[in-house]
This record gives structure tokens, C-alpha cells and sequence, in this order.
């Protein structure tokens, strides 16, 4: 990236940083709805997306039920921003008491068992709630989380978001090639963090069913489990109405024989989180390209 644009990013997003870490979380929540409340209105496409991903995984809902879905998504969207903004805060330890704040874990009893294996920890789940949160609290816990992710562009925001992450005692393994940061984790007994709710083609994605949908789904986890020995411990995260953000440590996902069979059980684990808090996820996101939905049942005409 240019230097100039580089510069002209970094500004408004430390500044804005600074803004939110002003706000106390009452206001934050309140501004974070109005500003997703006007994002619905200006954000066109993908609003779009969002409105027929619902249609089409919950068509129970009725167009009512729709709008009103639509219009809490949004508004978790404007939350979200400005919770991701106290990142960039130039405040040093801002983030960590920020986490420590906002967030409550719950079940880490489970996660305390499968890491009494001694092989590692696998730990999967989506985009609900804060992301970037959950695993900051899974690090404040101890848990020494890894997350998969990717360089960021420009370098100045790669190396801000890695040291802000590390703070709070969670360490990136970037792609393409992470494989050997993965297995020096488990050897050391640490978490492993995949999100497994977003498009991902071959050879990483397999077709499964997702929502009704099949569709390309992340299939690594629990092969990575069995050529490993790690636990695998699904996670969710859910923010409260007072702004309270609780992390779930769901029990052990025990392993059959069969790799695609797990993949598609952790499918529709992750499946029954989003249900549980729908309004909470990302469905702005294209996550059913290329997916094959069934054919909607017809009426029977009367005899």
C-alpha cells in the first residue's frame, strides 16, 4: 500500500480508537445500534445478502419476523465495530482491560478436562457475538489460544493487530502455510482456534450440509484431532442486553471413526449456536457461494 494512504488509515483508526475507549459501555451500546440502524439504510448490497441468507436458512420466519431479524443484525453490526475499534486504541494495555471488562466465560470446566489429556486443545466455533473478544478472554483464562488467520495489508496494521492480540496472550498461526506453527502448539499443549462458518473451496472445504444448503465447509479439525491425539471443544460466544459478552465452552466433541462424518456433526453444532442467538452472526457475509439448496416442496393440488 502507498505510504500516504497507509498514514491516512492509520489516523482515523487510532483516533477513533481513542473515542470508544472514552465511552462507557452503556453509551457504547446505544451508539452501536443507532450507528447499525443506519447502516441498514445506506448499506445496500449487503443488506441484500444478509436478507436473503435469512430467507433462505430460516424460512419459517415470516416477512415481519425477517425485517425485524434484519434490523438486530445490523445493529449488532454497529456494536461490533465500535468493540473492535478499542483495538486500535494507542493506549497501552487498553484491549486487555477492555476483555477483562466486558467479557465472562462460562464451561471452562470443559475445556480443563480435554487439556488434562496433554495433547492440546482443538477448539472450533463462528463469527457470533465478537470474535476477536472470545479469544482474548480464552487467553486471559490461560488457555494460550493460536488463531488461523492471514497477514493483514498494510504492514503497520499486520504488526498492530498481532502485538494487540498478544496482549491478551493470543498468538497467530498465518496462512498459507501454518501447519508447522499448529503442531509446535500442540506439542506445547496450548488451544488451537478455527472458525469453521465461513466459504472455504477444496482442498481445505468439503461439500456439507450447512443451514439445509450444501455447501464448502472447513473439513481440517478432525483429522488434525486424530493424527494428533488434541480434544476438540466447540465454543460460542454470546453477547448479553447489558453488554456482557460470555464465552462457552461447550463439552469435549468426541471423534467417531469417520472424518467427514465429524465435519458435518461440527456443521450442525455450530448451526444450533446460530439458531440460539441469530441476530448475532454474520449473515452479511457470502457465505453460501456456490451452494446447492433444496428444491422447495410443492403444494399437493386437491384431487
Amino acid at each position: 500500500m502507498n505510504p500516504v494512504l497507509a498514514l491516512l488509515l492509520r489516523v482515523p483508526l487510532h483516533g477513533l480508537g481513542l473515542l470508544v475507549a472514552a465511552l462507557p459501555r452503556p453509551l457504547e451500546l446505544v451508539l452501536g445500534r443507532a450507528l447499525g440502524r443506519f447502516g441498514l439504510l445506506v448499506d445496500f448490497k449487503r443488506r441484500g445478502i444478509a436478507r436473503e441468507n435469512m430467507r433462505r436458512c430460516l424460512p419459517e420466519l415470516g416477512p415481519r419476523e425477517l425485517d425485524a431479524l434484519l434490523r438486530a443484525n445490523y445493529e449488532h453490526y454497529g456494536i461490533l465495530g465500535l468493540e473492535l475499534l478499542h483495538m486500535f486504541a494507542p493506549i497501552p494495555g487498553h484491549f486487555r482491560r477492555y476483555a477483562e471488562r466486558v467479557m465472562r466465560v462460562t464451561g471452562f470446566e470443559n475445556w480443563e478436562k480435554a487439556h488434562a489429556k496433554g495433547k492440546g486443545v482443538l477448539v472450533f466455533g463462528g463469527h457470533s457475538a465478537n470474535w476477536e473478544l472470545g479469544s482474548a478472554a480464552g487467553g486471559l483464562h490461560g488457555t494460550k489460544p493460536t488463531i488461523v488467520t492471514r497477514h493483514l495489508k498494510p504492514k503497520w496494521l499486520d504488526e498492530w493487530m498481532e502485538k494487540t492480540r498478544l496482549s491478551t496472550g493470543v498468538a497467530c498461526a498465518y496462512q498459507p502455510r501454518t501447519m508447522g506453527a499448529i503442531l509446535k502448539a500442540l506439542r506445547r499443549q496450548e488451544t488451537l482456534g478455527f472458525v469453521i462458518d465461513q466459504y472455504m473451496p477444496p482442498p481445505m472445504g468439503e461439500p456439507l450440509r450447512f443451514f439445509g444448503a450444501t455447501v464448502h465447509t472447513l473439513t481440517a479439525v478432525a483429522p488434525l484431532a486424530r493424527r494428533t491425539g488434541a480434544a476438540i471443544v466447540p465454543v460460542h460466544n454470546i453477547r448479553e442486553e447489558d453488554g456482557v459478552i460470555r464465552l462457552y465452552f461447550g463439552p469435549e466433541f468426541i471423534l467417531s471413526d469417520d472424518d467427514r462424518a465429524d465435519s458435518q456433526r461440527m456443521a450442525e453444532v455450530l448451526e444450533k449456536d446460530i439458531r440460539a442467538t441469530p441476530s448475532q452472526w454474520l449473515w452479511a457475509h457470502r457465505r453460501f457461494k456456490n451452494a446447492v439448496w433444496p428444491e422447495p416442496q410443492r403444494r399437493r393440488q386437491p384431487a
